[in-house]
């Protein structure tokens, strides 16, 4: 007898950073160690337990300078550095995934296309943001 499966949430973490324009962009690192620390809070509490994100493990992807946000370790956030392109990235770790199963947080009409061909479904940046605790 097997347990149930896990659910896999993609966090675009350029997308969702970018949906709210608080200044990101000065410190696209510090934006991203921010949207982590807010997503293991969420974990812990159990906002995203129940509901259309509810999820096992929540990967988060982050490109170019976000990639060197350091957030501590969390037994359900995985971060994924993208070596380039994180669409790439995002469409390469959905199909390893599984694809079916997969929920992709993005509001990028082009990565949409792409993961759902996999079997993925989508959802938008604020569905998250409106779902973690703090500003």
């Amino acid at each position: 007898m097997s347990g149930p499966a896990v659910r896999h949430v993609v966090v675009d973490g350029a997308n969702v950073v970018g949906s709210r324009p608080d200044g990101w962009w000065r410190d696209r690192a510090g934006a991203a160690q921010r949207l982590a620390g807010r997503l293991a809070a969420a974990l812990d509490t159990g906002a995203l337990d129940t509901g259309p994100l509810e999820t096992g493990l929540l990967h988060l992807v982050l490109e170019g300078a976000a990639r060197a946000a350091d957030p501590p370790p969390h037994p359900r956030l995985h971060v994924v550095r993208a070596d380039a392109d994180g669409d790439d990235a995002i469409v390469a770790l959905t199909r390893d995934l599984g694809g079916s199963g997969v929920l992709v947080v993005t509001a990028d009409r082009g990565l949409r296309d792409r993961v759902r061909a996999l079997g993925a479904t989508c959802t938008g940046p604020a569905t998250l943001l409106d779902a973690l605790p703090g500003p």
